[in-house]
C-alpha cells in the first residue's frame, strides 16, 4: 500500500511538472484575441523559424522591422542572441539579422536610412547599427549607466538621439531616466534629459508632484513634437514638451483602466503609438502570443494615442487582463479596442501613405 501511495504521489508530481511545461502553449491555445468594433484584427506575421518572443517594431518607407528577444536574458548574460526580422509591408519575411544580446529598443532612422537596435536593457547595454541592405553592423558599447542599469528604446527628432535609461537599480531615482545621445565615431556621450525624480505636472489634478520613476522603458515622439515616455511598473506616461530647451516641460499621466467591470489594481504600459493619419494599421506584438497583429479601422483619429496595456487586480498582483487600448491624455483611462492578449508589447503606427515624407511635427510652439 506505501509503495503505490508514493508511485500515485511521483504519477501525481510529473503530471504537474508536465502542466506547468505546457501552460504557455496551453494560453496560446486558449488565448483569442478580439477587437472592439470597429476595430478589426488580422495576423502580420508569426514566430517561427527558431526566433520567438516579437517586441519593438519599426518600419521605413517599404518594409517593416520586428525584433525577437528569443527569451534572452535582459542583461545579455547566458549567450543571449537576438533575431530582427525585415518584412514587407504585408508580412512576407525578406531577410533576418542575428544580433547578441537581448533586443529591446528598434528605430528606423529615416535620415541615414540605417537601422538602431539596443540590446540588454537591465545593464551591459550595446547599440548596434544595421544596413538593412547588406546587412553589416557596427556595435557600439553603452555599459551599465549611472542610474545602475542599462538602455531600453531610442527616439529620432531631427538631429537629436533620446534614450530611456532602464531597469534603475539605484535605492533614490537621481540619476537621468532620460539620455540624449551624441556620437563620434565609436566614442558616446550621454546627456541627461530628465532625472527619476523631476518635477512634474499632473495631467489629471493639475497638481505639481516629484516624480519617482522605478522603470523607465518604452518611448516615443508624438505627432507633436513630444517625447512621451513609458514608466512601466509606476503605471504611467510621462510627457516631456521641447526637451533639452531652455523651455522644457514636463507632465505626468496616470494609468487607469477596467478588467473584469472593476477598476484595476494597477495598469502598466509597454509601447505606445500615435495615429500620425485617420487611415493605416496599428501593429503590435503579443510576445507570449508569438504573433504581431494589425489593427484597422475605417477612421483612426489622427493624433490618437494608443497603448499596449497589461492589467493587474492589485498592484504586482497576476495579470486579469492584457489588451490594446485607446489612450486618454487628460485622464490617463486606458479603453480597450484589442481584448485577449496574452502579453502586448511593441507597437507601431503605419500610415496608409507609409511611402510618403512625413514632414516636420505639427503644432510645436517656438521656444528658446
Amino acid at each position: 500500500m506505501k509503495n503505490g501511495l508514493i508511485a500515485k504521489a511521483l504519477a501525481f508530481g510529473a503530471f504537474l511538472m508536465l502542466l506547468a511545461a505546457l501552460r504557455p502553449a496551453l494560453a496560446r491555445a486558449i488565448a483569442v484575441p478580439t477587437p472592439v468594433p470597429p476595430y478589426s484584427l488580422s495576423t502580420f506575421a508569426i514566430s517561427k523559424n527558431g526566433y520567438s518572443k516579437p517586441d519593438s517594431i519599426t518600419f521605413s518607407r517599404t518594409n517593416v522591422f520586428v525584433g525577437y528577444g528569443n527569451g534572452g536574458k535582459p542583461d545579455g548574460s547566458g549567450g543571449a542572441m537576438s533575431t530582427i526580422v525585415k518584412y514587407k509591408m504585408d508580412g512576407t519575411v525578406l531577410k533576418t539579422f542575428t544580433v547578441v544580446g537581448h533586443n529591446d529598443g528598434l528605430r528606423f532612422n529615416r535620415e541615414t536610412g540605417d537601422l538602431w537596435a539596443l540590446q540588454n536593457e537591465d545593464g551591459n547595454s550595446t547599440l548596434i547599427i544595421i544596413e538593412p541592405g547588406s546587412g553589416q553592423m557596427k556595435t557600439i558599447a553603452l555599459g551599465t549607466g549611472p542610474h545602475g542599469g542599462g538602455y531600453d528604446d531610442l527616439v529620432f527628432d531631427g538631429g537629436s538621439v533620446f534614450i530611456t535609461a532602464s531597469a534603475p537599480t539605484l535605492t533614490t531615482s537621481t540619476a537621468p531616466a532620460v539620455v540624449s545621445l551624441k556620437l563620434k565615431g565609436n566614442k558616446v556621450k550621454l546627456t541627461g534629459v530628465i532625472n527619476g525624480n523631476t518635477s512634474a505636472t499632473d495631467v489629471t489634478t493639475g497638481s505639481k508632484v516629484t516624480l519617482n520613476l522605478q522603470d523607465p522603458d518604452s518611448m516615443i515622439r508624438d505627432p507633436f513634437g513630444e517625447l512621451v515616455l513609458t514608466s512601466q511598473a509606476d503605471g504611467e506616461l510621462v510627457i516631456v514638451q521641447h526637451p533639452r530647451r531652455k523651455c522644457q516641460n514636463v507632465f505626468v499621466v496616470p494609468l487607469t483602466s477596467t478588467a473584469g467591470g472593476k477598476t484595476a489594481g494597477n495598469t502598466t504600459a509597454d509601447d505606445t503609438a500615435f495615429a500620425d493619419a485617420a487611415q493605416g494599421e496599428l501593429l503590435v506584438a503579443d510576445k507570449n502570443g508569438e504573433k504581431v497583429y494589425a489593427i484597422t479601422t475605417p477612421y483612426f483619429s489622427p493624433g490618437a494615442a494608443y497603448s499596449a496595456v497589461v492589467a493587474t487586480a492589485t498592484p504586482g498582483g497576476s495579470t486579469v487582463a492584457a489588451f490594446v487600448g485607446r489612450t486618454d491624455l487628460t485622464t490617463g483611462f486606458v479603453t480597450p479596442i484589442v481584448t485577449g492578449l496574452l502579453n502586448p508589447g511593441g507597437m507601431a503606427f503605419i500610415p496608409a501613405e507609409h511611402d510618403a515624407d512625413l514632414g516636420p511635427v505639427r503644432g510645436v510652439e517656438e521656444c528658446p
